[in-house]
């Protein structure tokens, strides 16, 4: 990019109207990147010959390698339109499942979105999470419906077909916009019933039943091709096009008005020559629709000409009847790809119809609603009102995206840069002042070169101060070398104010509070613990995709780069000059990180290069979590496999620079009892059942204190619902009298549905106001129920207990807690995390002194419990539950057979299939268990020959419908299974690996056949 374009976009950046940040979002392989191509090349940095083909946006070798996008990642684009300069700042995000938190970060920055669709696959898994995630960030998005070249090259569908299938699609679209406004109408609507419910309605009043969704207004949220947010276009071939381009075209020729083309291109409406008028029912009329006629029908023509029949004569007519300047070099070029792109660039370039649509469609920072300022300003839990005046007027300085005001700037993540391509460590070319500056002092050298004869003998002191020198430069470049090679880089936006290289600004954490510590923060004082620290930003620079370039300044509204915090910002961060700035609400992940391994050296001695590079690993991937465990490993915990192989090759290549042994995968399982199954496992009906004693009654070691405690199994759908509302349960457990109005209702909902759940099972009838704690973590889907005569204190809010201080069981209460949190959080068969069970405490008493010599109550009391839960957990039918992943295959007709065998053999259950109209592609949802889906993708590409793309994401937790310690004992079962169980029982196999993995006891055979010795000898 030329120095002086740099400058136009340093000098853009001022104009808060003329800037649009955007981000092109989309599933995998739709075609963001290729797109991202032809609006790069509008700007010299590429050459158009190169868009869709090049990739520039993928800078990493592993994404041209695999060719999928694993980073976000952002350049600064000039666009001129009729006079009017903009400043696009294009973001290129990827699509595959892995790396949906790079989305994340992306669209945080964002106002507006490009959502792109292959026309031929529509709607799938990923497209609706990107849209939910730009629905849920309050931006607008547009559609571009990619790869229409496909429905001709192979497809081989005419006009008419082809238009059919792009209406399926974009009302396909429609349809996920209709479902996300329908739900927070719903959600409204809702809070308004909620006010009704108070006010009593007389005999003569009409109850208003309506849901809200009549008075809604979403005709600006559709995309709709006659309202300019829909542009249909092929990213390889390098042209796009939106109605407003044929409009006017043809308002020229036909002699219409560009306004009544606009709204009659798209639709059942077909134009009569003769009469030079256009009418509506061309389906009925069995007439071509305009868009077809006059739109498709030349686009196939010139694919026609150029691809199938391969004709030049027909060719070069068709360019001068269009009137097109094509070089006579590509007309003759014998390669068909390169006729269309030149063809097509001149009479459709995608640049051109794409933003124009973004300069027109989408808004622009200064159009930040007080809405959205609200929304990142404050989380869901509390109200807005709620905080400091002072924080309430930074909304202001929000919306109206002023330079003056206080600077505030959010950082989505951290990106590494190699430090030798840094702006200010790049070779520049010298100015006229320094060629002359370094041409006098090579004349003078070349003097004393002449004067001097021969060698001259060096004094003792000249030959100290030499050695003096080469010491120093030694030094210098001892220490040089210990400079880290990476950099870290700050990928951010200016939201309010304007920031200068060296200007010192409060980092603010997640849990900072402005209405605690801001005054302090105010009269220099800085308070311990208080979650903020001083900073001084070192560089600016505008962000071109693989290069920066150093600017001087940077006002509101601007996306940028920034160096010199990489001590002070881990992933993401709130910088203000003000500490009335509250902290910008985290972004929103979409998937979970669930695949852990431990990573160790292969040579001890890089210990310390390993743990160096752990760290810098976790500050660069926004996804990654690095832990190190109670046995003191290293844990990585990713996304999935293609996350976790990005993820080590990073470390061995360029954090660590060392090899490492990676662990088998480390997956987590949860523990759970079931009801007493009536069938065993050949489905004969289980008779002679001798009922077990399920109440467990324990004493401490001093017999001072005794619990009796039952364990019974959860409903499915409560252990379900406390497991999603787990954020919710933790905002009820921190700020019980701070909730604002919305969480409340929340709260009062969840509470309304755990008691309805509660009730359906006879054992827990009647319990839901007696739920004494949720575990592990006071969060989780497990609960200790109250049946005792002790006061114990309220989980819900608002819940007023008397306690009786004179009880000596009052100050031991949050022992008994204590020891039901140990018990859920590791369980007895293998020392994981309980799930969906209740622990009913049906009796507790403490007496007054007990047997001297055992140590403080407190501490027998939390053992006590845990004992007593784990036992009382053992007295039911246990089981195992496996983490699930949700697949999502597309899959080729001829390889079903193949890609079923491969899901079976890994215990996958298929849940839908769907053939995609108008192909022979499957879409293929199944349920894969985690703990088996290790290498997957490539054993189905290698069976199906690359016919099959899955796209893994977690689900849920299943369990594993199998005891454990199950041994054949009945007859049929002997019978069946054989008096070894030689078919391996796969609860089982999960429990020992988990045990042995952590060290605990296994109950295995070391030598299974000890009868006869045999000795191996070399056969003769």
């Amino acid at each position: 990019m030329t120095s002086l374009l740099i400058n136009k976009l340093a000098k853009l950046q001022n104009s808060v109207d003329n800037i649009r940040n955007i981000c092109i979002l989309a599933h995998v392989d739709h075609g963001k990147t290729s797109l991202a191509d032809s609006l790069v090349a509008t700007n010299g940095v590429i050459s158009s010959r190169l868009a869709g083909k090049l990739r520039y946006m993928d800078s990493r070798k592993d994404e041209q390698e695999r060719g999928i996008t694993m980073k976000s990642s952002a350049i600064a684009l000039f666009y001129l339109e009729e006079g009017k300069e903009y400043l696009v700042n294009l973001m290129d995000s990827p699509g595959h499942v892995d790396f949906s938190s790079e989305v994340s970060t992306a669209v945080r920055l964002c106002d507006g979105a490009i959502l792109v669709v292959d026309v031929v696959e529509g709607v799938q898994p990923q497209t609706k999470v990107v849209l939910r995630q730009a629905w849920d960030e309050g931006i607008k998005p547009v559609l571009v419906l990619n790869k229409v070249d496909r429905l001709v090259v192979e497809m081989k569908q005419d006009p008419l077909a082809a238009y059919h299938h792009m209406v399926q699609v974009l009302e396909q679209v429609n349809a996920l916009v209709a479902e996300m406004f329908n739900q927070e109408v719903l959600e409204q609507s809702s809070k308004v019933t909620q006010e009704k419910k108070n006010v009593e309605i007389g005999v003569d009043d009409v109850y208003d039943w309506s849901s809200g969704m009549e008075d809604a207004d979403d005709s600006s949220l559709y995309f709709s091709p006659e309202m300019g947010n829909v542009v249909f276009c092929s990213a390889v071939d390098g042209w796009a096009f939106s109605l407003n381009t044929f409009a006017k075209i043809y308002s020229k020729k036909l002699g219409f008005s560009e306004s009544v083309l606009q709204r009659t291109l798209w639709g059942d409406f077909y134009i009569n020559m003769k009469a030079k008028k256009i009418y509506n029912g061309a389906g009925a009329k069995a007439k071509k629709p305009l868009f077809v006629s006059l739109v498709l029908d030349n686009i196939w023509a010139v694919y026609e000409a150029v691809v199938v029949r391969k004709d030049k004569e027909r060719l070069e007519k068709m360019v001068s009847s269009l009137s097109l300047t094509v070089p006579a070099r590509d007309l003759r070029s014998t390669d068909p790809k390169q006729q269309l792109s030149a063809i097509f660039s001149s009479w459709l370039p995608l640049a051109a119809a794409v933003l124009s649509m973004v300069a027109r469609k989408l808004p622009s920072p200064a159009q930040l609603g007080p809405e959205r300022a609200e929304m990142l300003l404050c989380s869901k839990t509390k109200k807005f009102s709620s905080l400091p005046p002072a924080t309430q007027e930074l909304k202001q300085h929000f919306v109206s995206c002023s330079p003056s005001g206080p600077t505030i700037i959010f950082i989505s993540k951290m990106f590494p840069v190699a430090r030798s391509q840094l702006p200010e460590h790049k070779a520049r070319p010298l100015t006229a002042e320094e060629l002359a500056d370094r041409r006098e002092v090579a004349r003078a050298r070349h003097a004393e070169k002449q004067q001097s004869e021969g060698a001259v003998q060096l004094t003792a002191e000249q030959m100290e101060q030499l050695t003096t020198r080469e010491k120093v430069v030694a030094g210098v470049e001892r220490e040089a070398e210990k400079e880290p090679e990476i950099a870290f880089i700050a990928f951010a936006r200016v939201y309010s104010g304007c920031v200068e290289p060296g200007q010192e600004l409060w980092v603010i954490g997640p849990k900072y509070d402005p209405a605690v510590t801001a005054v302090s923060l105010e009269s220099g004082q800085v308070p311990l613990n208080c979650h903020v620290t001083r900073a001084t930003v070192d560089n600016l620079y505008i962000l071109l995709g693989r290069d920066l370039e150093q600017v001087d300044k940077v006002p509101a509204g601007n996306v940028l780069g920034m160096s010199g915090l990489a001590s002070s910002v881990l992933k993401s961060a709130t910088l203000s000059t003000t500490p009335w700035c509250p902290p910008f609400v985290p972004v929103v992940q979409s998937s979970v990180p669930i695949l852990r391994v431990a990573v160790e050296p292969v040579l001890s001695s890089d210990l310390p290069r390993l743990e160096a590079g752990l760290q810098l690993l976790n500050q660069a991937d926004a996804h990654v979590e690095v832990l190190v465990s109670e046995a003191g490993e290293h844990l990585l915990v990713t996304a999935g496999e293609v996350h976790l192989q990005r993820c080590l090759a990073d470390l061995t290549e360029e954090y660590a620079g060392c090899q490492v042994t990676v662990s088998d995968p480390i997956v987590p399982f949860r523990e759970t009892i079931v009801i007493p199954p009536e069938t065993d496992m050949v489905n004969e009906v289980i008779q002679d059942e001798k009922p077990e004693e399920e109440l467990v009654v324990m004493e401490t070691p001093n017999k001072q204190c005794m619990v009796k405690i039952r364990a019974v199994p959860l409903p499915a759908k409560l252990a379900r619902l406390l497991e999603d509302q787990g954020d919710l349960i933790k905002a009820m457990a921190r700020q019980k009298g701070e909730l604002t109005n919305k969480t409340m209702e929340e709260v009062v909902k969840l509470k309304k549905e755990v008691f309805n759940l509660l009730d359906t099972d006879e054992r827990l009838q009647g319990t839901g106001d007696k739920i004494w704690s949720l575990g592990p973590k006071r969060c989780g889907p497990n609960l200790l129920i109250n049946m005792t005569d002790f006061s114990s204190s309220e989980v819900w809010p608002g819940g007023q207990v008397a306690r009786d201080n004179t009880d000596t069981r009052t100050d031991m209460e949050s022992s008994l807690v204590q020891g039901f949190q140990l018990a859920t959080m590791a369980g007895p068969l293998c020392e994981e995390q309980m799930m969906g069970l209740a622990f009913i405490v049906e009796g507790w008493e403490v007496k007054e002194a007990g047997e001297a010599g055992w140590g403080p109550l407190s501490g027998q009391i939390v053992s006590l419990v845990k004992d007593c839960c784990r036992r009382a957990f053992l007295a039911k039918p246990v089981r195992l539950m496996t983490a699930m992943y949700v697949c999502n295959i597309a899959v080729k007709a001829e390889v079903l057979g193949k890609m079923f065998t491969v899901l079976h053999r890994r215990r996958g259950q298929v849940v839908k299939e769907e053939l995609i109209e108008g192909s022979s592609t499957f879409t293929v949802t199944a349920h894969i268990p985690v703990i088996e889906s290790m290498n997957f993708g490539a054993e189905l590409r290698k069976q199906t020959s690359g016919m099959a793309m899955p796209q893994l994401v977690f689900s849920h937790w299943e369990v594993v419908d199998i005891d454990p310690s199950w041994e054949p004992s009945t007859e049929e079962e002997l019978l069946h299974f054989g008096e070894k169980a030689d078919s391996e029982n796969p609860a089982l196999r999960y429990m020992n690996d988990i045990r042995k993995r952590k060290g605990l006891k296994i109950d295995e055979k070391l030598v299974e056949f000890a009868e006869k010795q045999r000795t191996l000898t070399k056969s003769k």
